[in-house]
């Protein structure tokens, strides 16, 4: 309970806090108050009464009632100025007025506007002293009055800003007397006001008529009063009007809140969404129909594709912000003009009848929406791109134009659709609004902020929609290449039968094996063997057959390219094993390890296009979109784990679902450690491990570092081969990688770097030189000084560099280093010749951004941000 005022606060405190505690004042009095203190409380209540009955009756004043009147007058402005309703703001203002003034009744008015056109609106319409809320606004609503700015009365009053006190009504031809033949009711005196706000604009009109005493006419001093009184009244309707507008903004914005929430909950089904949105709609605005017409969004795949492969500066049209149009600007014939000129096609719509518990859905044809009145008028808005609210379509249309499927249409408003790009997706149609009021400016402001979130909403659904046809055709297209990518049944029976020939007879624990003796066939009996040194069959059961089928298939998904091929993930993976047995390197790895390093040598490279990193980055081709870093690393490995999850192809299906997951995850590490990009990452972190004199190699982070400069080791080796193959595979490099310089030259319109421009092959020896001091050296140096048995890789890439180092000083010298059995002739040099055939080129769209130069480990082109290059 709020404890009273003290004794010397003011009386409006004391007020305060009788009004607020007006039931423990009233058990005070009964119970505790003295008979003297109740005397003079009930003089009090009875001298207001008498006060209120001498206003009402028109006594004679007493000369102290001056007073009384003034305290009169204040308690009627308090009893308005605390009220934010506007509707009840008015009532109370009519009524009090009529008692200050002893009027009969009154009436009053509010300004609304469209667009420069003003009139007044009757917010209460003769309402008396003794008429209730409830009967007064429902009379109001009944009637809907309109009164223009400057017509009659009230309306000459409001476009003037001036008094007009009127003692006989039927003598003014401003006034119509209309109203009174409805009502039987004479008008004789009138006595009319503008009500002003702060700024002095005129809000409103407020009407009193007919004098309940003698009088004939409101006398002055009932127009100072009525006067004096309005000017608050003015202050509390601007204060009502205010909070009556946020009270409406208040509840749009819960609505439209409620609207995103359920909106966007729905995105697995475009009709269940445009359903409830059309409900929402219906709810919000009060209307009879609602109807979506949606057009083409150009997200089907045929369209993706063509986004896909637009050329660059292709102008992307954006919608202009939206306009207001009135039925009064536009004419049905434009209309009919409009749909010759550009005829909108929607492809579905949606209709909500039956007090929205029907949807009905459509896909019209070209003639249905010809003939469709409603379809050409959202079609109108569509093209235009224009909000078209129609206040009367039996007068729009007029009679050049058959209403058709428009005929039990009274108000319409049209509203574009716009996605999030501003992109035009459909039209919303509202129909008949349930009072038979034309759409108001509020309504189209709701309305428009309706629009915003179905378009969001219809956009997401539709590409959701398209988005899953997409994936379920992708799905398909994986289905059948899987097939195809998977070796055939002959081929695998045919290798299982064969005798596997021993590990000495490839020389696979060798760091000098060489592969170009060894037969297609002979490359998957070696990769074979491999797995039986390793114990890896017996160790983690894998089906003899599977294990047959999946080398077979690993190496049918190796693209015909020059280098990066099959037979160079054949030679990784045989470097892995070396290392493993000759190197010793077994020791620090578990079974399940060397099985993931194996494979991953194996799938290291799977459909390598013969174009590097940079190359994809620079079309902007589907893998560089799908990968922004280690493009082609990241699709080595997901070609591999496709292989793996083709039928009969798994050979890890026999592991527990922990080593499956560990040793798919050494895979995915390995492969994306042959992207030089990555390996200059890890080294000084392995250095700084050697230099500290690290032996315990166990811990998952460390053995992670040693298995990457492993795969990187491996990757390079062919650097470490003896000189006559190293001169032999350099050659495949370099063809290789003039090939893409070319492909640069024709599509990117840029010269390629050094090391794949055609015409700078004799500067390569240098370039090699410079990869190996930086690269491999230091790698082969600090693997042999810590695991020694590895010492050859590093004594190989040492020789190899006196060579290539004599070939780099006698290209100084002005001697070729290289003979142009293979790599003489460019890529253009083919053109309409017959050996196209055995050229495939990817032509894409491109989009030029400056060359990345990039540094391949031995033939293999990665990302580099050294400026070094190599042949190898």
């Amino acid at each position: 309970m709020t404890p009273p005022p003290a004794a010397d606060e003011e009386l409006q405190s004391a007020g305060q806090w009788l009004e607020a505690n007006a039931t423990l004042v009233e058990q005070w009095l009964r119970r505790h108050a003295s008979s003297g203190l109740r005397g003079r409380v009930q003089d009090a209540v009875a001298a207001t009464d008498d006060l209120f009955q001498r206003w009402l009756l028109g006594h004679p004043r007493a000369a102290d009632d001056a007073v009384e009147e003034s305290e009169l007058f204040m308690e009627l402005i308090r009893d308005v100025a605390n009220e934010l309703d506007i509707d009840v703001l008015c009532h109370k203002i009519l009524r009090n007025v009529s008692l200050l003034t002893r009027a009969d009744r009154g009436s009053l008015f509010l300004t609304r506007a469209t667009g420069e056109d003003k009139f007044l609106v009757a917010k209460l319409f003769d309402v008396r002293h003794d008429t209730s809320l409830e009967e007064a606004v429902k009379l109001a609503r009944s009637e809907d009055i309109r009164i223009p700015f400057g017509i009659g009365i009230a309306g000459t009053v409001a476009q003037n800003k001036i008094l007009i006190n009127i003692a006989d009504a039927y003598n003014d031809p401003r006034f119509s007397s209309d109203v009174d033949l409805k009502t039987g009711y004479k008008t004789n005196s009138i006595l009319c006001m503008p009500i002003c706000n702060y700024d002095g604009e005129v809000i409103g009109v407020a009407q009193i008529i007919n004098k309940t005493n003698d009088s004939q006419e409101f006398t002055p001093h009932d127009v100072e009063v009525f006067r004096r009184y309005l000017t608050f009244c003015g202050i509390g309707i601007q204060n009502a009007q205010l909070f009556e507008v946020s009270v409406l903004e208040y509840k749009r914005n819960q609505i439209l809140l409620n609207l995103a929430r359920s909106i966007f909950e729905e995105q697995n089904n475009l009709e269940c969404l445009v359903t409830k949105i059309m409900r929402e709609a219906q709810d919000l605005l009060k209307c009879e129909r609602c109807a979506v017409y949606l057009m083409d969004l150009n997200c089907g795949e045929a369209n993706h594709l063509e986004r896909i492969l637009e050329r660059p500066g292709r102008i992307i049209r954006r919608h202009a912000p939206l306009n207001r149009v009135e039925s009064g600007t536009v004419t049905a014939e434009d209309m009919r003009e409009s749909g010759l000129k550009a005829p909108c096609s929607f492809t579905t719509i949606f209709e909500l009848r039956d007090g929205g518990t029907k949807t009905l859905v459509s896909r019209p044809s070209s003639f249905d929406l010809q003939s469709s009145t409603l379809a050409q008028i959202a079609g109108y808005a569509a093209s235009t791109g224009q909000i078209l609210n129609i206040g009367d379509v039996r007068a729009w249309l007029n009679e050049q134009h058959s209403e058709g499927d428009a005929e039990s249409a009274r108000t319409i408003l049209c509203m574009p659709i716009l996605n999030g790009q501003r992109n035009l997706i459909g039209v919303a149609q509202l129909i008949n609004k349930d009072n038979g009021a034309p759409f108001t400016d509020c309504d189209v402001s709701l309305f428009e902020a309706f629009a915003i979130f179905c378009g969001l909403g219809i956009h997401n659904t539709q590409m959701y929609e398209n988005a899953c046809k997409l994936m379920a055709k992708q799905k398909v297209a994986l289905e059948c290449l899987s097939y195809h990518a998977t070796a055939s049944n002959d081929a695998t029976v045919k290798l299982l039968k064969e005798d596997i020939p021993s590990a000495e007879n490839y020389n696979l624990y060798s760091f000098t094996f060489i592969d170009f003796d060894l037969s297609d066939e002979d490359t998957c009996k070696a990769t074979i063997r491999m797995f039986l040194e390793c114990n890896l069959v017996q160790q983690f059961h894998i089906p003899y057959e599977v294990l047959c089928r999946w080398i077979l298939s690993v190496k049918k998904n190796y693209r015909p390219v020059k280098y990066h091929n099959w037979r160079h993930a054949l030679n990784v993976a045989q470097t892995m094993f070396a290392m493993f047995k000759t190197g010793k390197m077994e020791r620090f790895m578990s079974d399940l390890e060397m099985l993931g390093l194996l494979v991953a040598c194996l799938c290291h490279d799977l459909d390598h296009r013969g174009t590097n990193n940079a190359f994809q980055t620079k079309t902007e081709s589907p893998l560089a979109i799908l990968y922004s870093t280690s493009t082609m690393e990241h699709h080595h490995f997901d070609q591999c784990v496709m292989i793996l999850n083709t039928d009969s192809n798994n050979i890890f299906q026999a592991l527990s679902t922990e080593d499956y997951r560990r040793v798919m995850k050494l895979v995915e590490t390995a492969i994306l450690s042959t992207d030089l990009a990555m390996y200059f990452k890890k080294r000084n972190k392995f250095l700084e491990l050697i230099d500290n004199g690290e032996f315990d190699w166990q811990s998952d982070d460390k053995k992670e570092l040693l298995s990457g400069m492993m795969m990187t080791a491996c990757d390079v080796s062919a650097i470490a081969k003896p000189w006559d193959v190293q001169h032999r595979v350099a050659k495949l490099v370099a063809d290789e990688f003039f090939d893409q310089g070319d492909m640069e030259k024709m599509q990117l319109k840029e010269q390629p770097i050094a090391m794949m421009d055609r015409e700078r092959k004799d500067e390569l020896p240098q370039m090699q030189v410079g990869f190996i001091d930086v690269i491999c050296l230091p790698l082969y140096r600090v693997l042999s000084e810590t695991f020694p048995w590895v010492k050859p890789l590093y004594q190989g890439t040492v020789e190899n560099r006196r060579h290539w180092q004599d070939l780099a000083e006698k290209v100084e010298m002005g001697l070729t280093w290289i003979d142009h059995d293979t790599i003489d002739k460019p890529v253009e040099a083919f053109a309409d010749t017959e050996e196209t055939k055995d050229i495939e080129l990817t032509v894409q769209t491109l989009h030029t951004t400056p060359a990345v130069q990039q540094m391949p480990p031995l033939g293999k082109l990665k990302r580099n941000k050294h400026k070094l290059c190599c042949i190898l």
